[in-house]
Order: structure tokens, then sequence, then C-alpha cells
């Protein structure tokens, strides 16, 4: 298998985990904030979602670098 191939492969993967993982998350407005009120509440991750979030990076890092390879790698 070339580099070409498997860089092609790597980011379609990651392109569709990054996709799941993204709809995954349940951060954002809710529907009371759409209105008016404050729906400002900070809190830290913990657990699930703050796996989710770094899997999410890491997915996003894969994707953008398995690009820039394809870019950079001649046909």
């Amino acid at each position: 298998m070339q580099i070409g191939n498997f860089l092609e492969v790597l980011t379609f993967i990651s392109a569709i985990l990054a996709i799941i993982l993204i709809l995954l998350q349940q951060r954002g407005a809710s529907l009371g904030a759409g209105f008016g009120s404050s729906g400002e509440l900070y809190t830290t991750r913990r657990g699930l979602e703050k796996s989710l979030f770094v899997a999410t990076i890491v997915c996003v890092v894969i994707f953008v670098l398995s690009i820039l390879g394809l870019l950079l790698i001649p046909s």
C-alpha cells in the first residue's frame, strides 16, 4: 500500500470520526438562552465529556496532518 493511499484512507476515517465526536458533545446554549435568559454556566469537563473532548482534538489533529501530508507528497 502506497503512502498516498494510506493518507487518503486516514483522512476519510479521521473526518468521519471527528464529525461523530463533535456531534456527541452536548455543550452549547439551551432553549432558554435563545429567549434572553442567562444560560451561562461554566463548569469543568469531567469523565466521558473530557474524554470526548480530547478524542475530538486528537481526531482533528490527525485529519489536518493527513491533509498536509497529502498536499506535500507528490502524486
